[in-house]
Parts: structure tokens; C-alpha cells; sequence
């Protein structure tokens, strides 16, 4: 690999090695033997403290460009430095650039006058086209610089990086050769190892950003120019000569189950509201499909809000594992309920039950059953910490990352919630908040049988919960979660469907609902959400549906 040269900066406080000897300047203490410019010195007559606000002429400041770059392209670089505001930070760049490219030949064409800088105040802006030889091969590009004058006239270019490329940071460099590590972005594919991801809309910022944390690695990926950090890693490739072996990384995504996915959240059902989905493999909790819409970021991993009745899974759970109720245990559905001062009433269409199971309510979605449940037996002496610790210890709710360097929002049940909250969190409202990701893992655990953390990278850590659910209590849920589907709220969409348990949800959120759906089936988990839903299963059970249909 060719030993990458870097630009030097006059603050490095490094030596430049460079053909024919030593360039070396000093922080402090006059120039070093060998130096062009000591510290402090000025382009002849320019006075930084003396800059006019009014630009050169275009005329002026074209022919002293020109003259800046005719210096640079004859290697005179204390000669087009001394044309700098800064020559102690161009002179050392001008030669690292140089050195870094193994530069054969710079020429300079089609220097144009465009006006007053839009970056420099009170500058002209000059562009022109650079083309570079190197042994590697010829690369071309576009570029400008901004000139300066005092009050008295004498002009100066305005020194920085971007003077060498466009965009170029203080702290990289160029180099040309073999390709370094990281300067060629790997490409980012499903799980066939093919489809890339960056075609999918949902996914193209978290492919951006798993492409961004990947490893290098040590692969051969060609030889062309690129930009490094301070280190000598590849930043970008902006020029390929030879093609080597593009890295890849293969993710858990199943192309096929995305492209419905992309599909379902514009389903015309919803008539263009924000929604979100996730799809998980239950068996191992690998991400297959994440799809979203809406101008507000990913909702299916960030969008962060109440789930309402979907919440009903987690209480149940609590209720059996803390309090030993089952589904045929009392759970009276009243048409309201008043709980710590907070009066609870129950969907439109959900009819008064007062001998009503815990099945029956959880079938039903019914509201006051799960608040006189969860407020009798899960809150003690004002302690009503028990759903936070059911949903911590055995559905791993936490801090989870899927893998890629990808963020998540997470969910939350505070375990310190006071007054009407208490009862609120049983039917997912109050301080409640969750992401379609979540509530995809909550089916999925009832499912599985246990939690396996989602990941969208196969062999990505995955965190463990602190106990497994109890086989009496994944069997009572799965029991309850299949009647809803066959005979309950979510049947008008999920009745057909075999092996499907789900759980739907509607939530208040200021003066709209949202609306939630999370199911499984003989191999997917999956929950969305419907920003302005009017109820789980009219809004996000259309996502649902078409993607528990292609199982």
C-alpha cells in the first residue's frame, strides 16, 4: 500500500517531510531552519486587521487567482502561499498536497469570476477547474477560492482546506494509491446476501448509518484518490482507478417481507397518515421488515407514544405472574371507573360486563377490567412499580441496540408513576410511552415463549431478560391473544389468518387517537402504529394484515 502523505496544517505543530529535505515550523519560537514563513507573518501588504468589507473587483480578483494558481501548478509554493491570508498553513498544505497525490502534473482551467462570496464576507468568489495526474490515473474536479482585499487594496487568497478540494476538513488529506480502509463505504444487503437496502426508502438512513460503523476490514478495494482523517483511515473515495472487492454487510432484513412492508404503511386505508411497522422472526428476533412513513423520522423505531390496549399484554402477564390470576379470573367490565381521583371510561362499542373474566375483558379491550385488576392487585401502599418490573424482568424493556450503530427510542414504564397514572399505565396511557419495535418483541416473546432482543445484524449481541416468562403464563396469553384475532377486536382483519393471537390498541393523544396493532403468527411478530388512527384495528391492522398474509 503507498504510504499515505498527509496535508499539513500550520497549527499541526509537525514536521513535513518533503522531496529534497526537511519542512519543519514550530509552535512557538521563531521558524525552524529550513522554514519559508515564521509565525505571525502576513502575505506582503495584506493586514488582516485592515480587511475591507467591500469585495475586489471581479477583473482583480480573477488575474490575482490566476497567479495564486499558476504558482501552486509550478510547485512555487512560497510564492502562492505568500498570496495567502495565511502562508504558514498554505505553504506546508500546498507541498502535502502535492506529495499525498504523488502529483505528476496540476493544471488549472476555466478560471471565472462568480461574484461575491456567499462564505467569505466582503470576498470575490473565483472558480475554476482543477485536473491532476497521478500515477494512478487523471481526476478532475470542480473548485473556487474566495479573495480578499485590505483597505488599501492589496489582495490575498482566503486560506482553508476547501482551497485544496471542496468540503476537505482541517484535520484530512488526499491521498492517491491503493484505496485505505474505510474510504469505499461497504454495501449494506438483505439477508439473501444480494438485495441492497439503500433501494428501500424506510431503510436508506439506516443503511447510511450501518455502512458508516462498519469495519473496514483489510480487502483489497482498489486503488484511486480518497480522503483520510488525521489517522490515515479512509473517509470517502472520490475517485476510483481500479475497482478491488466492495466490503459488504449482511443484514437480517428479508427483501421480499420489506417490499410488502413499504407497501402496507401507504395502504389506502390510511389515508396518507404517518405510520410505522415492524417485523420481527420470533424464533430469534431478527429484524425482517421495517417500513415507515410520515416527515417526522422512523415511527416504526422512534416513534415514541402510548400503545394503549396493547399494553393489556404486559398487565396480563403482571396479573398472572404477581397476583397467580388466570383468564378465567374476575375482571369486571363496568362502563366507567374512577381510580385515584381519575374517572376511566372504555371504548365506544364495548358493553358493560360486571361477570367478565379477564379473557373476556382482554377480548373485548376493555379498559375498566384491566384498571380494577391492576389497581386491586398490582399497586400496594401507593407502590405501583409492578408493571415496570414485569415489563424489565421477563420483556426485556430497556436500553436494546439493534446492531449498526442504528438508534432506537426506548420504551418506557416508569416505576414511579403517582396518582391517576397508576391506573393509566394498565391500559398503556399516562406516562407510557413504546415504539412499534417494542410492541413487535412483546408478541413476540408471548409467542416464543421468551425474549430474544431485536437486532437487525446476525450475530449482533443480544441482551437477555432477567427471567424467562413462565410456560402457565406464555400459554394463558397466547390463549387470549388468539381469541382476540379470531373473535374480538382485531378479528375484522385478522379472523381468516391461521395460528394468529393479537392484541389491538387505540390511544389519546391530545386531541386525536392513535391507533395500534401487534400479532403473530407461525413465524412473524409484528406491530404498527397509525399516527391519527381512529382505532387499532381500521388503521394499523391494514398494516398488519398484508404483512402476517405473506407468511
Amino acid at each position: 500500500m503507498n504510504r499515505i502523505a498527509k496535508i499539513g496544517l500550520a497549527t499541526s505543530g509537525a514536521a513535513l517531510l518533503v522531496a529534497g529535505g526537511m519542512y519543519a515550523y514550530k509552535l512557538a519560537g521563531g521558524p525552524s531552519p529550513g522554514s519559508v514563513f515564521a509565525f505571525g507573518t502576513k502575505a506582503p501588504g495584506f493586514d488582516p486587521a485592515a480587511v475591507s468589507t467591500t469585495p475586489p473587483s471581479e477583473g482583480k480578483a480573477v488575474e490575482f487567482a490566476r497567479t495564486f494558481l499558476d504558482d501552486w501548478s509550478r510547485r512555487r509554493f512560497a510564492d502562492s502561499a505568500s498570496r495567502t491570508d495565511l502562508p504558514n498553513a498554505a505553504a506546508p498544505a500546498l507541498r502535502g498536497y502535492t506529495n499525498g497525490l504523488h502529483l505528476k502534473k496540476v493544471s488549472f482551467q476555466n478560471i471565472l469570476g462568480a461574484g461575491p462570496s456567499a462564505v467569505t464576507k466582503g470576498a470575490a468568489k473565483v472558480t475554476f477547474d482543477v485536473t491532476v495526474q497521478t500515477p494512478g490515473g487523471t481526476w478532475s474536479y470542480p473548485s473556487a477560492v474566495a479573495v480578499r482585499q485590505t483597505t488599501g487594496g492589496v489582495m490575498a487568497v482566503h486560506w482553508n482546506n476547501s482551497v485544496l478540494y471542496p468540503g476537505l476538513g482541517e484535520d484530512q488529506s488526499l491521498t492517491a494509491g491503493d484505496l485505505p480502509p474505510g474510504a469505499i463505504k461497504p454495501k449494506v444487503v438483505a439477508a439473501d446476501g444480494t438485495t441492497d437496502l439503500s433501494a428501500f426508502p424506510s431503510l436508506r438512513n439506516i443503511t447510511a448509518t450501518i455502512g458508516k460503523n462498519a469495519e473496514p476490514g483489510e480487502k483489497n478495494i482498489g486503488t484511486g484518490i480518497a480522503v483520510t482523517d488525521r489517522y490515515g483511515a479512509g473517509v470517502k473515495a472520490l475517485k476510483i482507478f481500479t475497482r478491488g472487492t466492495t466490503p459488504v454487510v449482511t443484514t437480517t432484513i428479508d427483501a421480499r417481507l420489506q417490499s410488502v412492508a413499504e407497501e402496507a404503511v401507504k395502504d389506502s386505508h390510511l389515508k396518507g397518515k404517518p405510520a410505522g411497522s415492524v417485523t420481527l422472526d420470533w424464533h430469534n428476533g431478527h429484524i425482517l421488515a421495517l417500513a415507515h412513513t410520515g416527515a417526522d423520522g422512523d415511527i416504526a423505531i422512534d416513534g415514541i407514544k402510548s400503545p394503549g390496549s396493547t399494553m393489556k399484554i404486559i398487565t396480563s402477564a403482571a396479573l398472572m405472574d404477581q397476583a397467580g390470576l388466570t383468564p378465567t379470573s374476575g375482571a369486571p367490565c363496568t362502563d366507567s371507573l374512577a381510580a385515584n381521583g381519575q374517572v376511566f371510561h372504555n371504548d365506544p362499542g364495548v358493553q358493560a360486563n360486571p361477570g367478565s373474566t379477564l379473557a373476556q375483558g382482554f377480548t373485548v379491550s376493555c379498559n375498566t377490567s384491566f384498571i380494577k385488576d391492576g389497581f386491586h392487585y398490582l399497586v400496594h401502599d401507593g407502590d405501583a412499580s409492578a408493571l415496570h418490573d414485569e415489563a424489565v424482568n421477563v420483556f426485556g424493556m430497556g436500553s436494546w441496540s439493534i446492531g449498526g450503530g442504528v438508534a432506537t427510542t426506548d420504551p418506557s414504564i416508569p416505576p414511579d408513576v403517582r396518582g391517576g397514572d397508576q391506573a393509566a399505565q394498565f391500559i398503556g396511557q399516562g406516562k407510557v410511552t413504546a415504539t412499534p419495535l417494542f410492541m413487535a418483541s412483546v408478541a413476540a416473546t408471548v409467542r416464543n415463549a421468551g425474549f430474544e432482543q431485536p437486532v437487525i445484524l446476525p450475530g449482533q449481541h443480544q441482551q437477555t431478560a432477567p427471567r424467562p416468562i413462565s410456560p402457565r403464563t406464555a400459554g394463558y396469553l397466547q390463549s387470549m391473544m388468539r381469541g382476540v384475532a379470531t373473535s374480538g377486536t382485531a378479528a375484522p382483519r385478522l379472523a381468516g389468518l391461521p395460528g394468529v393471537g393479537a392484541k389491538t390498541g387505540t390511544a389519546e393523544e391530545g386531541d386525536h387517537t392513535n391507533g395500534w396493532l401487534t400479532a403473530y403468527d407461525s413465524r412473524y411478530a409484528v406491530a404498527a402504529l397509525v399516527e391519527g388512527g381512529s382505532t387499532g384495528v381500521d388503521s394499523a391492522g391494514y398494516v398488519v394484515q398484508r404483512l402476517l398474509a405473506e407468511d
